[in-house]
């Protein structure tokens, strides 16, 4: 299907649009995906759903349990240098 092929569609009594089956398989769109809706100035847009709801650090901060004194910046520095070179040394 080209780019500036027109397909069309109808609404059922019940608000249903059905896709065309050539942008489902292009889109990896299967029964039961999850799609945004959004109105705009040239009609309605349709994505993915995000998986998860957007977060800020403030909305998640403390919600997992802590166990021991905080580490230090350095102390973090020094993990993820440590995991790093781990990493690179199995490659």
């Amino acid at each position: 299907m080209s780019a500036s092929e027109k397909l069309t569609t109808t609404v059922s009594t019940k608000g249903q649009v059905i896709l065309p089956s050539a942008i489902r398989r292009r889109r990896e769109w299967s029964a039961g995906t999850r799609l945004e809706v959004q109105e705009t100035s040239e009609g309605v847009l349709l994505k993915l759903a995000p998986a998860f709801a957007a977060t800020q650090p403030k909305d998640v901060f403390g919600s997992l349990p802590s166990r021991g004194a905080p580490k230090t910046l350095e102390e973090m520095d020094a993990g993820v240098l440590a995991e790093a070179r781990r990493r690179h040394a199995r490659d």
